[in-house]
Formats: C-alpha cells, sequence, structure tokens
C-alpha cells in the first residue's frame, strides 16, 4: 500500500519504510508523528480524498533534524558594474522514517500530529501580545486568570493536534473539558473554526469523536 500525503505545501508519495525529507517539523529525533493531510492511498482498494481522505493518516518517526544542500545564487546588476554578489542557503528540513499508514482510525491513534516548525512560531508570536495587553489594562487581570481555571480542566492536550498554545486558546474561550467538546454541533464546530483560525481542523483531527471517548474515562 502507498500514500500521498501533503505536509509543508508539498506532496509526497510514500510507503511503509520510505525515508524522505520533508519541510522542518516541530518534533525531536525519535519521536512519533502523524501526518493527517492524505489526499490518496493506493493498492488492493485504491481511494482519493476530496481533498482529503477522513480518518487516514500516516506515522513516522523522526530521524533527525537537517540541512539541505547549499543553494548558490547571484545578484547582478545590469549595466553596473561592481555590483555583483553571491547569496547562500541552506533549507531547514525534517528526516523522517515512514512507519506506518492507516486507511482509516487516525484520528483516535493518539499520536501527534506532525506540525511544521513555521506554524509553531507563527501561532507562539500571535499569543504572546496578549499577556501584555492585560498588563497595561489592570482591570482585565480576571481575564488573565482562565488558564488558572485549566488546573482542575481536562488535558485538552489529548486531542490530536492540541498544544499548549492552542490548549490556552480553548481555555481562554471556555472550553475545559471533553464533555464540552463531545456536544459540539455543527454550529460551534464552525464557531470555533472562526475563534481558532484552523478551517477545517477540528472535523480534520476529529475532536468530537475523541472528546466522547476521552469523556468515558
Amino acid at each position: 500500500m502507498f500514500a500521498v500525503l501533503k505536509t509543508g505545501g508539498k506532496q509526497y508519495k510514500v510507503q511503509s519504510g520510505d525515508v524522505l525529507r520533508v519541510e522542518k517539523l516541530a518534533a525531536e529525533a525519535g519521536e512519533t508523528v502523524q501526518f493527517n493531510e492524505i489526499l490518496m492511498l493506493g493498492g488492493d482498494n485504491p481511494s482519493v480524498g476530496s481533498p482529503m481522505i477522513t480518518g487516514a493518516a500516516v506515522q513516522a518517526t523522526v530521524i533527525d533534524q537537517i540541512k539541505g544542500e547549499k543553494l548558490i545564487h547571484y545578484v547582478k546588476r545590469r549595466r553596473k558594474h561592481s555590483s555583483q554578489r553571491k547569496k547562500g542557503h541552506r533549507q531547514q528540513l525534517t528526516l523522517v522514517r515512514i512507519t506506518d499508514i492507516l486507511p482509516s482510525g487516525g484520528e483516535a491513534s493518539g499520536v501527534k500530529a506532525a506540525v511544521g516548525a513555521g506554524s509553531v512560531a507563527t501561532t507562539a508570536a500571535a499569543a504572546a501580545p496578549a499577556p501584555k495587553k492585560a498588563a497595561a489594562k489592570p482591570k482585565a487581570e480576571p481575564k488573565a486568570e482562565a488558564p488558572v481555571a485549566a488546573a482542575g480542566a481536562d488535558d485538552l492536550k489529548q486531542l490530536s493536534g492540541v498544544g499548549p498554545a492552542l490548549e490556552k486558546k480553548l481555555l481562554a474561550a471556555g472550553v475545559t473539558s471533553f464533555a464540552q467538546i463531545a456536544a459540539w454541533g455543527d454550529a460551534e464546530i464552525a464557531e470555533f473554526d472562526e475563534k481558532l483560525s484552523f478551517k477545517g481542523r477540528i472535523e480534520r483531527e476529529g475532536w468530537v469523536e475523541q472528546a466522547k471517548k476521552l469523556a468515558q474515562g
């Protein structure tokens, strides 16, 4: 069986045991990550997504964080003497080995989602200004207490694709338990897609189904 997955804006055709280089992921060497954006599954029963295949996933082990080959390009201005410049660049990459292809059940595997390092940095940068605004307005301090309530709340990071930054956003929005997420309907899913700026992420990662199982213990 083979799969066509999407990560870092590129598509890769992979089989179990393949080693490939992808755009840098937020993961350490030895960690297992899961690619959830699967465009196609091949084999005896081929399947094509529209655009993604719901529940399908590809799991891989991170071998190392590496740099690509050094690329050299020249900048030369027309009719300008002595203005030739040479620039060098080495792309940040992650070396992974494909370990398993899941035709279904990927949303309930519990394996960490493969997220690009650039996406994590962007999310952290977007969340950073919030504490400064709270400090500038003393009256807004009660809002800053929302994350403290997480001490008695469910560990939302058990949901696929939810890290500390995303958990903080959920707590700030008043979501503190798996039971709340398990009860979401189409309206709530659409509302939180907008609030979290991850359109389609909730259904793609299967948060509602995962939350139902986690809420039952």
